[in-house]
């Protein structure tokens, strides 16, 4: 029996693979994800991870801010 596989790329990453993906630290990704500036990620238990195709449609769309900021100017 032959089983093929037709997308080899990790349907959800970790902190290292995002960060190996937009070429900065893990500690970087965290702190994007907390001012929300990036999709947020799925908790799984303990486990933090980031839908690649998510990850992937912010890329295409530019890394426009995922939350808008509270408040107005001042």
């Amino acid at each position: 029996m032959r089983i093929e596989q037709t997308d080899p790329s990790p349907r959800l990453l970790d902190v290292r693979g995002v960060a190996a993906l937009l070429d900065c630290s893990p500690r970087h990704i965290y702190r994007m994800s907390d001012a929300g500036r990036m999709p947020a990620p799925i908790r799984i238990g303990a486990l933090v991870r980031w839908q690649r195709a998510a990850i992937d449609a912010w890329l295409a769309d530019g890394c426009p801010p995922m939350r808008v900021p509270k408040g107005g100017a001042r």
